[in-house]
């Protein structure tokens, strides 16, 4: 019986468990996104959002700490400049799964798994929902006027006159 076991081994040792989760979490830092199985992107999540939370304090026991779970210099520099400013108001919740199928050779789940701030589909709908729209007009606006009648005959003498001149040439 699993009473009381939270963590999924993913058929695998304890070592070797932890060196892909660590792996994958850089690979997230640095891409922003990557497409794994969906068992492994439950507990890449769990993994790596309290790394996220801690990179909110940008100190030199936060940095080391952060190294401590993904040993790259290069994604703990990503993670403390971009990925922290983009989430410094966030109170939790830094990525989100989406479910693409099963994969075709072992029909195994897979999900795209991204950090939530960028992905530009979602920001971009989400900047532009609070702006105003122009106000609906509910009537029709009548310009039938002499001026605009005029100026639609003389739009359509113009475009007789060209085309004869084009066929000349």
């Amino acid at each position: 019986m699993r009473h009381g076991r939270k963590v999924n081994h993913l058929g695998r040792t304890h070592e070797h468990r932890l060196a892909m989760l660590s792996n994958m979490a850089t690979s997230l830092i640095m891409h922003k996104r990557i497409k794994t199985t969906v068992a492994k992107a439950k507990a890449l999540q769990k993994y790596v959002d309290p790394i996220i939370t801690r990179s909110k304090d940008d100190s030199t026991h936060s940095r080391r700490m952060v190294f401590r779970y993904l040993q790259n210099k290069y994604a703990v520099t990503e993670l403390f400049r971009e990925v922290s400013a983009k989430v410094g108001d966030r109170p939790g919740g830094y990525t989100r799964i989406i479910k693409l199928g099963t994969r075709l050779g072992d029909a195994a789940e897979m999900c795209l798994i991204e950090l939530v701030d960028f992905n530009d589909v979602y920001t971009k709908k989400a900047a532009a929902a609070p702006e105003k729209k122009a106000p609906v007009r509910r009537s029709r606006k009548k310009s039938t006027t002499a001026k605009a009648a005029a100026a639609q005959e003389v739009k359509d003498a113009e475009v007789v006159e060209e085309t004869p001149e084009a066929k000349a040439e």
